[in-house]
């Protein structure tokens, strides 16, 4: 199992990257919105811890900022119904702290927040994996993953606020950020979104 990449990045977009090792081979990874923010340049040195997925017509690689990260999206594939996809839809739009607090917490609103995940999932979720997500909800915004999390979270908030879907607002972040806002103010990045959100 290839369990972490290290090599320069080649290449990134919304929700993928590629890391070009040093012997040559070029890995695309799935990454969630957390990773992305904290990415360095393109053509800068980077290393990600990675979980394997394989699937009937191939395998895919996700890339995560930490062993942690990486072991509540194995966590999240053990539950009925999740997919690769879904978990790192609920992983981008919540962070791993705040979604495993919601899972334990039983915080159906929450979980119903995310794209795709319905009253049905989330509350399959909380009953499978409420156990074994109380030692991700201690960990808090300890990792930079989380702490990128947060601050996308108040733009799409900000967005929905002003009338947009939590769908859109997320793809607005999302590529808001891919774009080059990240590191910047919140403020910066809800303007950048609704320019983005306008020319749609």
């Amino acid at each position: 199992m290839i369990a972490r990449i290290t090599g320069k990045l080649a290449d990134k977009g919304i929700d993928r990257i590629e890391i070009m090792t040093p012997g040559g081979v070029g890995y695309e990874l799935l990454i969630p919105l957390g990773v992305l923010e904290s990415l360095p340049r393109v053509g800068d040195d980077v290393s990600l811890h990675t979980a394997m997925v394989v699937k009937e017509d191939g395998w895919q690689l996700f890339g995560f900022a930490s062993p942690e990260d990486r072991a509540l999206f194995y966590t999240l594939l053990g539950a009925s119904g999740v997919g690769p996809s879904l978990a790192l839809g609920l992983i981008s739009a919540l962070g791993i702290g705040r979604l495993a607090r919601a899972i334990v917490d039983r915080d159906i609103t929450t979980l119903q927040g995310v794209p795709r995940v319905g009253k049905k999932t989330a509350e399959r979720l909380c009953v499978e994996l409420g156990d074994k997500m109380k030692d991700f909800a201690k960990i808090g915004g300890a990792s930079t993953v989380v702490r990128a999390d947060a601050g996308s979270a108040d733009a799409v908030r900000a967005l929905m606020a002003l009338g947009y879907t939590l769908v859109d607002a997320e793809k607005a972040v999302r590529e808001a950020v891919g774009a080059g806002m990240h590191g910047k103010a919140t403020s910066d990045v809800i303007r950048m979104a609704l320019a983005l959100l306008q020319k749609r």
